[in-house]
């Protein structure tokens, strides 16, 4: 489904990431993944993918450190991405933050780091690899949300806000890339069993199965097999799309 392209993957060393990695990869793409501090779980995960055979063959994914508020440091892995891999066809938003914490306690401090890492970030890395998508004249990115955005429920207000943001990201730079045969679409997740969602009180979890229509949470890799399907040209009149999946809620 993916043979021949390039995908960069920000976060690829936690529940979500890795997943979108594997998937990926088992699809033919060449994959490049940022991490921040988990070196050993990206290391592992690289090990991994170009030991699996098939169309993980050695060399086809590789690990970069990247902290996503560095403007600089985002443009000059842009370049090397691409000498080392060639163009990039396919870029996923995925590094985030969470933070469990009630709204009167919400400092300053606190709202801006969740701000500036989910929604900032997203802004840096989108603007340093979609100017190769432009001057090429294709491309795919897919941007990471949340339910927890985009329907009311018991989840901190400064996470919530930025993945409301990302939706607005996504709506308004589909509209202004799509000349360029661009397209961005945002995924919504719901609780999964990794991830951010691994905090959320049991209760509350608990809560979240009575809702949903089939009574359980997701997995990374469901969330993944559709970030690749974005990503290919099988779903090449998708665009502008927040896709939820939620278990139906």
């Amino acid at each position: 489904m993916l043979d021949g392209k390039t995908a960069f993957v920000t976060g690829g060393s936690g529940a979500i990431g890795s997943a979108l990695v594997r998937v990926l990869a088992r699809e033919g793409c060449r994959v490049a993944f940022s991490f921040h501090s988990r070196e050993e779980e990206a290391r592992k995960l690289v090990d991994e993918c170009n030991a699996a055979g098939g169309n993980g063959v050695d060399g086809n994914v590789r690990a970069y450190p990247l902290d996503v508020l560095d403007a600089k440091a985002c443009q000059s892995l842009a370049e090397t991405v691409e000498q080392e891999f060639g163009p990039v066809d396919v870029l996923i938003n995925n590094a985030g933050i969470a933070q469990i914490m009630p709204f009167a306690m919400i400092d300053e401090k606190d709202w801006d780091r969740v701000m500036d890492v989910n929604v900032k970030g997203m802004f840096l890395v989108t603007k340093a690899f979609a100017r190769g998508m432009i001057r090429r004249k294709r491309g795919s990115i897919v941007n990471m949300s949340s339910l927890a955005g985009l329907r009311v429920l018991e989840v901190p207000v400064h996470y919530a806000t930025a993945k409301s943001a990302v939706v607005g990201f996504t709506l308004s730079l589909a509209g202004e890339l799509g000349r360029y045969n661009i397209r961005v679409n945002a995924i919504v997740p719901g609780m999964l069993t990794g991830g951010v969602s691994v905090n959320i009180p049991t209760k509350q979890q608990e809560k979240y199965k009575d809702f949903c229509s089939l009574s359980r949470a997701g997995e990374p890799e469901e969330v993944a097999e559709l970030a690749a399907f974005l990503a290919s040209d099988r779903s090449s009149y998708i665009n502008a799309q927040a896709i939820f999946v939620d278990g139906g809620i």
